[in-house]
């Protein structure tokens, strides 16, 4: 076969995947202030002059992707709960019209459990949305109000049946590894989550992360974070527990129920192309990786100067792509087949994969390489963005 025919049979590959699409609204009610993403709080929105941009930067993606099959599509933020549904159902409407639907499309809504949001579940779910993720975040009112959010424990168990009534699937967040959280108390607090019967649980730890008001707090003594020994405790508790529920988990921090693991976050993992629209958002499609403008306003303006928001376009080399794919895929509990690198990239795998680092870090039980399959494994998984970083070149 020739080197033309080979790079025409790579591309037609790619265009049978489908993409997915995460859509960004970059609005909220108040800043966590654990939080870094791209969210902002702003009085006045123009939810039609929003609605009109995020579709113009749609369009513009769609046309360079012509004839792809869409598989998901994510609204993050901020706090797309607060989008007005008809704008969501705007925004579904033209990605299942520029792309192809599957026929198990998933439609996910990142959403806050304030009583004002809750209403609207009805209408997102009459929208298109089919997945609703909740970010309750602590089931006590002490750490929420530590955590900053404006919601109480019975606002968001009275939002997550709102939401068990109208999704078919929904997902719900919680921060462990509060300052001074005991294991039992977090035993105690994980045990109610998991009888709440969803079929996906996003269990993150509590990270301090620079440029937040927690960072500043840190900083001034104002609290100590969480002992890293402590922290580990709690990360085995979870899967432990979290196992035994028959929810297990599939990448570091997410959990799911059998075919219930959010697909949109497995193109990520599994390193998928993916469309990024919105203030900030991050997209890798054709090989190339987008950013769009991060600050809402400016990418605003970008929109309506030139019908997109793109602020930076960079193209990946094969090496740049083993690498990533190397460094996402190992999160999951299921690794990564480097042979599947290698076709992707045209590269062996001696040029992506320091192969003594993989006996070394075998030997210690940290990984395992058998099959083809490279895994993480469970008494490595806490190391593993080192572990990634030292097996790739």
């Amino acid at each position: 076969m020739t080197e033309q025919a080979l790079g025409k049979d790579k591309r037609q590959e790619k265009q049978d995947v489908p993409l997915a699409l995460y859509i960004h609204w970059p609005f909220c009610l108040a800043k966590c202030p654990y939080c870094d993403f791209n969210s902002h709080v702003r009085p006045d929105i123009d939810a039609a002059l929003w609605q009109d941009a995020l579709l113009s930067d749609m369009a513009h993606e769609a046309a360079l992707t012509q004839g792809r099959r869409l598989s998901s599509i994510f609204f993050g933020g901020g706090t797309p709960s607060l989008m007005p549904p008809e704008t969501v159902a705007a925004l579904i409407d033209a990605a299942t019209r520029y792309w192809q639907p599957t026929s198990d499309i998933e439609i996910t809504l990142e959403a806050n459990p304030s009583s004002v949001e809750a209403d609207r579940f009805q209408s997102l779910a009459l929208a298109g949305v089919n997945r609703l993720s909740l970010g309750i975040q602590a089931l006590d009112d002490t750490s929420l109000h530590f955590l900053g959010r404006i919601h109480n424990v019975q606002e968001a168990l009275s939002a997550l049946d709102i939401a068990q009534k109208n999704f078919s699937r929904v997902s719900f967040d919680l921060i462990y590894g509060r300052p001074n959280q005991s294991l039992k108390d977090w035993e105690k607090e994980l045990k109610q989550a998991l009888a709440f019967g969803s079929d996906h649980l996003s269990l993150y730890q509590l990270t301090i992360e620079e440029g937040t008001r927690f960072h500043s707090l840190v900083r001034q003594g104002q609290f100590t974070p969480m002992d890293g020994d402590k922290a580990a405790d709690l990360f085995d508790l979870t899967r432990d527990m979290t196992k035994a529920a028959g929810i297990p988990a599939y990448e570091i921090s997410n959990h799911a129920r059998k075919n219930s693991e959010s697909r949109h976050n497995l193109t990520y993992w599994r390193y998928g192309d993916y469309i990024g629209i919105g203030a900030g958002a991050h997209g890798r499609r054709l090989n190339n990786v987008t950013i769009r403008h991060k600050k809402p306003e400016n990418w605003l303006s970008a929109v309506q100067k030139q019908q997109q928001g793109i602020q930076e376009e960079t193209p990946l080399s094969p090496k740049d792509q083993a690498i990533e794919a190397v460094l996402m895929g190992l999160r999951l509990t299921e690794g990564i087949h480097p042979k599947n690198i290698q076709k992707r990239t045209g590269l062996d795998i001696s040029e992506f994969l320091d192969i003594a680092a993989i006996q070394y870090y075998s030997d210690q039980g940290l990984l395992t390489f058998n099959n083809g399959l490279l895994r993480i494994t469970e008494q490595g998984v806490l190391l593993t963005d080192a572990l990634t970083r030292e097996i790739s070149l």
